[in-house]
């Protein structure tokens, strides 16, 4: 597995070996030795799995009080997957990183604790699935504008000018005005 730094030093795109043939592909999504020989090491007590249209904004969710680490990679489709850095202390606080995920590239993203997760369909539909370090939990998730000019995230928004959001997304915090890691 291949560690890819990103623009924010705590996020990194991780590229499997893929072995294939005639038949298909084997690759390994995730495995304890490697991930503690590149540096990564986290529990995951938890398996996630969303699927949506083209078009779907989901994000920028984070929980304040048991913040997530995710793990995420996109099984069918394709995604821009981003990360913001919520961590007030850090000298990257407010920035933000993406990279495109799709079932062509079986690229992983890991959005460390403390960060800001969030993604948009750019495929007919995208399975996105993700590990987690620690359990949701609805009382400490938060959402921050998927829009605010404060980050000013790129999105690469296909034929539209606004993205489909959920009722929460929609009604989501500007960075300014939002609880974020001291």
């Amino acid at each position: 597995m291949q560690k890819i730094k990103t623009e924010l030093p705590d996020c990194f795109i991780l590229e499997p070996e893929v072995h294939g043939d005639e038949r298909g592909f084997f690759l390994e999504t995730w495995n304890k030795r490697t991930f503690d020989d590149l540096g990564l090491t986290m529990p995951f007590v938890q398996d996630n799995h969303s699927r949506s249209a083209r078009g779907v904004l989901r994000g920028i969710h984070y929980q304040v009080v048991h913040p997530q680490g995710k793990l995420v990679r996109v099984t069918r489709g394709a995604v821009y997957d981003i990360a913001v850095d919520l961590r007030k202390q850090s000298p990257t606080f407010g920035k933000w990183t993406g990279v495109e995920l799709s079932e062509e590239n079986r690229r992983i993203f890991w959005v460390p604790p403390g960060f800001g997760h969030g993604f948009y369909v750019t495929s007919e539909t995208a399975d996105v699935q993700y590990k987690c370090t620690e359990y949701y939990m609805p009382g400490n998730d938060r959402s921050i504008r998927w829009n605010d000019p404060e980050i000013g995230i790129a999105w690469p928004l296909t034929g539209r000018d606004e993205p489909m959001l959920s009722n929460k997304d929609a009604a989501a915090k500007m960075l300014k005005d939002a609880e974020v890691f001291e």
